[in-house]
């Protein structure tokens, strides 16, 4: 899945296997404070983190600092690496083994590469040790266990503030009004709003920056992917997130086989590939999708470009658009439109992997110390201080328990270092959409956990296979997710790209891990 604020990015090169983890070790046996584990008096932890800096990020950074160094006796020295560089940067930071404690890493970028070389620390130990409560009270049980490699280890805390991150829709509530009569229900209804304002407004009914192949294959919902409003069970099996995808068979439960296809034999994706070319062709979508970025999208929709924008359950896409939107559109407004028939009363598959995850690093200057700091930021007065700055200048609450912006200081990567499900605050500003979405998406119990949700393939016995695979997805399957090329002869081309890769000996693979990871649940 996306991460957060859908950075939309071209992410996503990594490996996956379990080959060498016993190498990273638990905590108590990295700690002589040089190598990554020990305590060191003061000093400062530095932090990789993606994004630009915040504005104003000096001055909040120097209260974080004083109290930090108050509660615990040391700092923190953040470093911001641009996203369209920052899953290889910081992957050349990791081999190189520089002296850096925490990082943002996921499956989509390369925490799959960093367990097999041992560069990352396993955290079993440290959580069993109690020492660090705070952290252990607001990441939910539920998190932890999906998230742990095959071997049983947690090797990274998951940056979450809900259960789920599904995908789906922001939409001008005042283009909903004129166009759709106040509300949209099915997909059927939302296909007619964007050719209604299309006509009507002249804008494109969805704008995007960046090709995904969850556009259009529902994992289980996609912003083109009808099927997902019926029946939101389908999650794809891959190796990774940007190469291959494949369908398991329904019946994969009671059979124990997973009798995997690849996306192309799954005919409700392959309709959704032909529906994203007609869009593309009648100007429903923006046709620079494939060459603009994320940003210069949302620029566009708070612009009033654009009906409407992806969206995640995250809790930030209206708050976070609102004010341009409005300064440059008076009266318009923003809601959020999840892709279900059944509205909330649906119970849509999740697997629980976290989109983000902060790691610690075996080459870092102290572990346990960067521990504290992640324990420290999951106090709420330590997390607020981090995430929104200082109350009174940089935000205020509202309502006992919501936030408003006040100053300029926004944007810091929260689920890089310090989101909590239970920690943060609805903008005061969000939508009631919104807000019922985010309520909704924040409990566990109002999912089903997917059939594959703790499956983590071992990419072994194919890397080169898979790098291959992945390239030919780049070249090939991009312009497919966007609607850019027609649909049938770009098929034609990925496949026989994807059988001078090696897909055949990718997709026994696959199906071999899956068949005896199904075998091994019972």
């Amino acid at each position: 899945m996306a991460a957060i604020n859908d950075a939309g990015l071209s992410r996503r090169s990594f490996l996956l296997g379990t080959a060498g983890l016993g190498a990273v070790g638990a905590l108590a046996a990295c700690g002589d404070g040089s190598g990554g584990g020990g305590s060191t008096a003061g000093g400062s932890l530095s932090l990789l983190l993606p994004g630009d800096v915040p504005p104003e990020w000096d001055r909040v950074l120097g209260a974080v600092n004083e109290k930090l160094e108050a509660d615990l006796g040391f700092t923190i020295a953040p470093e911001f690496i641009a996203w369209s560089n920052y899953a290889a940067q910081s992957l050349l930071k990791f081999t190189a083994g520089e002296d850096f404690d925490t990082a943002l890493s996921a499956r989509w970028l390369n925490i799959a590469q960093l367990v097999e070389s041992g560069a990352i620390v396993g955290l079993d130990d440290a959580f069993a040790s109690g020492d660090y409560p705070e952290l252990q009270a607001t990441v939910a049980q539920d998190a932890f266990d999906a998230n742990r490699w095959p071997d049983g280890t947690v090797y990274g805390i998951p940056a979450v503030n809900s259960a789920a991150r599904l995908h789906h829709y922001t939409l001008r509530a005042d283009l909903v009004d004129t166009y759709a009569g106040g509300s949209i229900d099915s997909f059927d209804q939302l296909e007619q709003f964007w050719y209604d304002v299309h006509q009507g407004e002249g804008i494109p009914g969805f704008i995007r920056g960046g090709a995904s192949p969850w556009l259009v294959l529902g994992g289980p919902t996609g912003v083109f992917f009808p099927e997902g409003w019926e029946d939101p069970s389908v999650i794809p099996v891959f190796f990774s997130s940007d190469s291959l995808f494949f369908v398991p068979a329904a019946d994969a439960a009671s059979t124990g086989s997973s009798d995997l296809v690849p996306f192309w034999e799954h005919q409700p994706y392959v309709e959704a590939l032909r529906r994203v070319r007609q869009y593309y062709e009648d100007g429903i979508i923006n046709a620079d999708m494939l060459n603009i970025d994320t940003a210069t999208a949302k620029g566009q929709f708070t612009s009033g470009g654009a009906a409407s924008v992806w969206a995640i359950t995250d809790g930030t896409s209206t708050s976070s658009q609102l004010p341009e939107l409005s300064a440059a559109v008076p009266g318009a407004s923003l809601m959020n439109v999840m892709p279900f028939a059944d509205g909330l009363a649906a119970r849509p598959n999740q697997t629980f992997q976290a989109d983000n995850m902060v790691v610690l690093n075996t080459s870092g200057s102290d572990n346990t110390r960067a521990l504290q700091l992640l324990d420290w930021v999951s106090k709420q007065e330590n997390h607020d201080l981090l995430q929104y700055g200082i109350e009174g200048t940089d935000w205020e609450l509202v309502d006992g328990d919501r936030y408003r912006q006040t100053g300029t200081y926004t944007n810091f990567p929260g689920y890089a270092l310090s989101w909590r499900v239970d920690r943060e605050r609805k903008a005061a500003d969000m939508s009631d959409s919104e807000d019922e979405l985010f309520t909704w998406s924040q409990d566990y119990a109002n999912f089903e956990r997917d059939l594959f949700s703790s499956f983590i393939p071992d990419l072994g016995p194919v890397e080169t296979e898979h790098s291959q695979i992945t390239a030919a997805i780049a070249e090939f399957g991009s312009p497919l997710w966007v609607g850019a090329k027609d649909v049938d002869s770009g098929l034609d081309e990925l496949k026989r790209a994807m059988e001078t890769a090696g897909y055949e000996k990718v997709l026994d693979e696959l199906r071999t891990q899956a068949d005896a990871y199904l075998a091994d649940q019972g």
